[in-house]
């Protein structure tokens, strides 16, 4: 046996613990058994009912191996929480504190670790009040991780440590802004990639950068925003366009983790062009699940720019499979009439198309014929185009001509620049 492993029981209300077991082997948990109850409402002391707790106890004491971890798929009240822990003698997470302990092991960046830190500070709030209210009763339970400080106090700090880190948070965000107005007044476009986490957002940014973003085939493994620009093998063929990785979404997260991440978060509601990202090999079902899961989060956020749907995956699957799937989300009403393109990252299948689609969906872009003279300093001034514009065509003569595209906002600089060099726009 390996004295390494870290072994974990999954309590549950229903059959579907595919996601949390995935979380848990996040978390390098090995999910020894499973404890399911069908109800529609927990315990109100238990969150399941005094039989299958005994079960519980039962199966963890004559268990050969240690069970580390008791992990409930739902959100427990803290005064349950205090009497399973009580009860069984082993640490219980629910599913918010699984999925803040996988944050926390993934934060890598200063605003990540301040976010998640937020987030986990407001989720201990409610659990520290019912240890100061059970330590007053008579009670002496233990403080969640532990620590040297009472409770009161401990609750106390929380409230001054949130307080500083939100003050953190907004200077990030601050700092952030200046970054995206020189980004736009420079005429890029921002792009964001979103969607269900794991779905294949941080290996799409890196094909279309030429970059080497972290990917793991486990949830959450972004974090932090990541923004690149699209690769140089598109030079002329598209606007510039900053790409942004953003943290996975997943179902059922409280709003007040949302808030935490807000500043990361904020990428995708300022952005020109969202692409929503899905699993395509998945069960239809399951990827239907998760697309609503993605857009509530994106109605959530107020998200107003075009939405471009990118089905991953589809190497996995044949193109009888892809159609059918394509045509299933079109009657759950979740296209309404967004462009969706199905692809592959890992064989670069109709890589192209999401690119014309994404720029088929930049907002105000303008087209226009610069007229130029024949010389250097010409020149020199289409090599700038190329990599603020899209350059349509070239016509070389006497004169050269270059039709262009280009983000409204650098429109009056472009005819600038062209005029110095005694050209005009036709």
């Amino acid at each position: 046996m390996n004295n390494q492993q870290k072994n974990a029981i999954i309590v549950s209300l229903d059959n579907n613990v595919s996601e949390i077991i995935q979380l848990s082997e996040t978390l390098d948990y090995v999910v020894v058994k499973e404890f399911i109850q069908q109800r529609k409402l927990p315990d109100v002391n238990f969150y399941v009912g005094s039989g299958k707790l005994d079960e519980v106890k039962e199966f963890i004491d004559g268990s050969d191996e240690a069970v580390d971890l008791i992990i409930v798929n739902g959100e427990l009240k803290p005064s349950q929480w205090f009497a399973l822990e009580k009860r069984l003698s082993v640490d219980v997470y629910d599913r918010i504190r699984l999925i803040l302990a996988i944050f926390e092991e993934h934060a890598e960046r200063k605003e990540a670790r301040l976010q998640v830190k937020l987030a986990q500070l407001h989720y201990e709030r409610p659990f520290v009040r019912e240890l100061i209210h059970r330590a007053r009763s008579g009670e002496h339970p233990g403080l969640m991780a532990g620590g040297e400080y009472q409770v009161d106090d401990y609750y106390e700090m929380i409230k001054k440590q949130m307080k500083k880190i939100r003050s953190d948070l907004k200077k990030v965000r601050n700092d952030r802004e200046v970054h995206r107005k020189t980004r736009y007044k420079s005429g890029f476009y921002l792009v964001s990639l979103v969607g269900y986490t794991n779905a294949g957002k941080s290996s799409l940014l890196n094909l279309l950068s030429g970059e080497d973003v972290k990917v793991e085939g486990r949830l959450f493994s972004t974090l932090s925003t990541t923004t690149r620009r699209i690769l140089q093998k598109t030079k002329g063929k598209t606007v510039p366009i900053l790409l942004t990785d953003t943290v996975g979404f997943i179902e059922n997260l409280p709003s007040w983790i949302i808030d935490a991440f807000h500043s990361t978060l904020e990428e995708i509601e300022v952005a020109d062009v969202v692409v929503l990202i899905v699993d395509g090999s998945e069960e239809k079902e399951l990827v239907e699940k998760k697309l609503q899961v993605s857009l509530d989060e994106l109605l959530e956020l107020g998200v107003t720019a075009s939405i471009v749907i990118a089905v991953n995956k589809i190497d996995l699957i044949d193109d009888g499979t892809i159609d059918d799937l394509i045509q299933y989300l079109s009657q759950k009403d979740l296209l309404n009439n967004r462009l969706c393109v199905p692809i592959s990252v890992t064989k670069e299948i109709n890589i192209g198309m999401l690119l014309e689609n994404i720029y088929m969906s930049l907002p105000n872009i303008v087209e226009m014929t610069l007229q130029l003279p024949m010389n250097e300093e010409s020149q020199a001034f289409i090599s700038q185009l190329y990599q603020k514009t899209r350059i349509i065509n070239v016509t070389y003569g006497e004169v050269t001509r270059v039709d262009v595209a280009c983000n409204v906002k650098i429109r009056d600089k472009i005819i600038a620049q062209c005029q110095k060099l005694d050209g005009f726009v036709v």
